[in-house]
């Protein structure tokens, strides 16, 4: 089922605090608001919510069996990675970022913000279609932009999306978790790319992207040490010494 409402503040904490209220919410619901006032991303930051763009939130109620929860950020990716890409050209250089963005030439088009409350796991997806909002010290873009012959709106996109992200979980539970960290390291950074990595305490460690681990993991050789495996963090894609990217 997909429940949309004109305005509300942020798709997640709507879904969340439906939770905590012990509303009984199914597994592939979706809530989509045309606009959000409080709309956020990672790190707490803001995610401007314009009419136009897609801003949306879905359930995921995990199983025994499942794997890890922090996994799901690659299926998120994948789907929203997968829905884009039918939307633009062939052509059109697209790049998965760690953990949870979607690039498109360097500039940014989608973002993904997970949140569990016990067994279930709130994934938020902010597509933009029709605007980019200024993020600050980041390019973005939106799918008109890129392809000016693009007339659908945020509702026929996430049905799109619904039925890519039901695809890509059904992948996740019934595969290794090395397949899904394959499909999605096939579609993110080039191997020895530059990347800078800050750390929730500030902490910055520089080097060349190596891949990621089964657990989504990012793993990264510094110049002048060993590969180290980082989980967590903000990611920037270094072009040369005075340059950032993203």
């Amino acid at each position: 089922m997909i429940e949309t409402v004109s305005e509300t503040g942020s798709t997640n904490a709507d879904i969340l605090e439906r939770l905590r209220n012990g509303n009984r919410l199914n597994e592939g619901d979706w809530l989509r608001a045309e606009r959000q006032t409080r709309g956020r991303g990672r790190l707490g930051r803001e995610w401007q919510s314009p009419m136009g763009n897609l801003h949306c939130s879905t359930l995921v109620i995990l199983r025994p069996s499942d794997h890890s929860a922090a996994t799901l950020s690659m299926v998120a990716g994948l789907a929203v990675y997968d829905c884009v890409r039918r939307c633009l050209s062939d052509h059109t250089v697209m790049l998965l970022k760690w953990p949870n963005d979607l690039l498109i030439r360097g500039e940014k088009i989608a973002g993904i913000l997970l949140e569990r409350q016990d067994d279930c796991v709130v994934v938020g997806i902010g597509i933009n279609v029709s605007h980019a909002p200024a993020i600050s010290g980041r390019k973005t873009t939106d799918i008109v932009c890129e392809n000016n012959k693009f007339e659908s709106g945020p509702g026929e996109l996430l049905n799109m999306l619904a039925g890519h992200f039901a695809k890509r979980l059904a992948e996740w539970r019934a595969q290794s978790l090395s397949h899904t960290a394959l499909e999605w390291a096939i579609r993110s950074h080039r191997f020895n790319d530059r990347l800078r990595v800050t750390g929730s305490d500030g902490k910055v460690l520089q080097g060349y992207y190596r891949g990621i681990t089964p657990d989504c993991g990012l793993r990264i050789q510094p110049i002048d040490s060993q590969e180290q495996v980082v989980h967590a963090g903000d990611v920037s894609l270094l072009w040369d010494d005075d340059e950032e990217m993203a």
